[in-house]
């Protein structure tokens, strides 16, 4: 049984001299340095499965003219003449092998470009269940929405938004909770305090500085398991009243 994502690496590192790494998340491929191709599932919650790939600004005009149902402008590499190349929307993936062979073309020195060939695969046989490309759909990140949403908009003021495409809560326009996924597990990151962070971090492995908004004060709880609700709700409440406004503040007395 073979999902996207192992076809895609078979069509990537089966080109000569690449390698895979793990960006933002993300698996990249690589030639004499470069990388010709990213895997991209739900960017920022774009909800695409999708093969971005370095093939020039011509040729991403003429493809996104040609077939918009398969090809996107990505964001941050698009100007750069990346193209996204959506992989469940029936396109062929004998298409997709070629695409990444000009791709790694385009990208890689003479001496390993010249006489390269598009990899032969067989398309997945594991299809994309909703939840494998938006995590927070499955029942698991449903049942704890569930939770979040009654201690949350319980709070004066509160309101459920998407960053990112993550689940987060706003206190006034102030986001004081956010979900994140962090090596396939489900985490709540709350604000509280440099101060704190060093105590919780050394003394429970549930606890991590989230890179971007750590510096900021913020924590990363993992939820995988059984969470204390009691302790969740006291790490939510501990943010909200950071960043609630006076008004805020004083209705959640009364």
């Amino acid at each position: 049984m073979t999902t996207y994502y192992d076809v895609v690496q078979q069509l990537c590192l089966g080109l000569p001299d690449t390698e895979e790494i793990t960006s933002h998340g993300f698996p990249n491929f690589k030639v004499a340095g470069k990388v010709f191709a990213t895997y991209s599932v739900n960017h920022h919650g774009d909800g695409k499965v999708a093969l971005l790939l370095n093939l020039g600004k011509d040729m991403q005009q003429m493809l996104i003219e040609s077939a918009p149902k398969h090809f996107f402008v990505p964001p941050y590499r698009g100007p750069k003449g990346w193209v996204g190349v959506e992989l469940n929307q029936g396109i062929s993936w004998d298409r997709v092998s070629q695409l990444a062979c000009d791709a790694y073309r385009r990208t890689a020195p003479a001496s390993l470009a010249g006489n390269v060939s598009p990899v032969d695969v067989e398309p997945p046989t594991v299809p994309m269940r909703p939840e494998d490309i938006d995590p927070y759909l499955s029942p698991a990140n449903q049942a704890l929405l569930k939770n979040l949403r009654e201690i949350c908009l319980a709070l004066p003021e509160v309101t459920e938004a998407t960053q990112f495409g993550s689940p987060c809560f706003k206190a006034g326009k102030k986001t004081f909770c956010n979900l994140h996924q962090w090596e396939g597990q489900t985490e709540l990151q709350a604000w509280v305090g440099a101060d704190r962070q060093p105590a919780l971090i050394s003394f429970d492995e549930r606890y991590r500085i989230p890179a971007y908004i750590g510096h900021n004060g913020w924590i990363s709880f993992s939820l995988t398991g059984k969470p204390n609700w009691q302790e969740v709700e006291a790490l939510l409440l501990d943010s909200y009243q950071h960043f609630a406004l006076k008004r805020m503040l004083k209705a959640l007395e009364q």
